[in-house]
């Protein structure tokens, strides 16, 4: 039943991921949380590797720029997401970019509205309010 796409969460024993999540004892959830600090500090070294490897392989030879280290890479990394925004693309902005969302919506719902509403006027009879008429 919980194969189906239209099945209700409740059907499907439990509310997903924090069903998930109690079910495991606090060994299990200490030896996750430990997994995902080593993954993370993994990742934290492959950024700065990738970035100096490519520092190393592309402003040399395009600009005779000087090669980097893997700290220098590490520095480069950090500047660079100061300057830009964080790691992965985004602007930091998470509220506010909501807050834009949510007006957009807004107007998209009043248009629609008007829309709808010239379309029923125009339904019932009344003369198009265009450069039809």
């Amino acid at each position: 039943m919980c194969a189906e796409q239209n099945a209700s969460v409740e059907e499907c024993g439990g509310d997903g991921m924090d069903a998930w999540w109690e079910e495991r004892n606090l060994a299990q959830k200490i030896l996750i949380v430990i997994g995902f600090v080593v993954l993370g500090a993994g990742l934290l070294f492959l950024f700065g590797w990738v970035v100096m490897l490519l520092w190393n392989w592309l402003m040399p030879a395009i600009f005779g720029l000087k090669s980097i280290s893997y700290w220098q890479g590490w520095g480069l990394l950090a500047l660079s997401c100061i300057l830009f925004g964080r790691i992965g693309g985004g602007s930091g902005g998470g509220k506010t970019d909501r807050k834009r969302k949510q007006k957009l919506r807004g107007y998209m719902r009043e248009a629609q509205r008007m829309y709808e509403a010239e379309a029923k006027k125009e339904g019932a009879g009344e003369p198009p309010t265009g450069a039809d008429a």
